[in-house]
């Protein structure tokens, strides 16, 4: 759904959408399981900037959206489900309005700004930057996951695998310390 500046300067534009799967791409390891849901608003916010002549179009989105999506498991590969429900309160102005200024430090208002570019923007762009805004940055399926064997590849929640463990040369110069202990 494309957010057109021009039917936002008549009237705000109410939303209430749903994707099916497939239909925003979420990248290579992230499978959207059920349809996203997008309901809200968006607005035209008119701003002076630099003085009364120069008006900035920004948009406004609030709304929310939920769906449910499996990530793999950052040890054993297992897709583990998420649900992600979120709510937001978004403000885009329009790219390069904000050039040419001299380097100052950006204040917390402004770290939240987005930016677009041309006539609007896509709808699906928002809400998959806020899916994946919403999502953990590493996913585990538990947190006594054993993840998989280095030399075979087998998930070692499943058991244990033939593989001959490499010793770890960190410990070989404590090697012989046991036995000289014992002695």
């Amino acid at each position: 759904m494309f957010i057109d500046i021009h039917d936002l300067e008549l009237r705000p534009l109410d939303f209430n959408e749903e994707f099916r799967p497939a239909i925003i791409d979420f990248g290579p390891d992230i499978r959207q399981t059920s349809s996203l849901t997008a309901r809200g608003r968006a607005e035209l916010l008119e701003e002076c900037h630099g003085g009364k002549r120069d008006k900035i179009l920004d948009i406004r989105l609030v709304g929310s959206l939920a769906t449910r999506l499996e990530v793999s498991c950052a040890r054993c590969l297992e897709p583990v489900g998420h649900t992600v429900t979120r709510d937001f309160d978004l403000l885009y102005r329009p790219q390069g309005v904000d050039g040419g200024r001299e380097e100052l430090s950006v204040t917390a208002v402004e770290a939240e700004i987005g930016y677009y570019s041309g006539d609007g923007m896509l709808l699906e762009d928002v809400l998959r930057e806020q899916v994946l805004l919403a999502l953990p940055i590493k996913t585990v399926c538990r947190e006594e996951c054993k993840g998989l064997c280095p030399q075979c590849g087998k998930n070692l929640n499943q058991g244990e695998c033939l593989c001959a463990r490499p010793a770890d040369v960190r410990w070989h110069a404590l090697d012989g310390l046991r036995d000289k202990l014992h002695r």
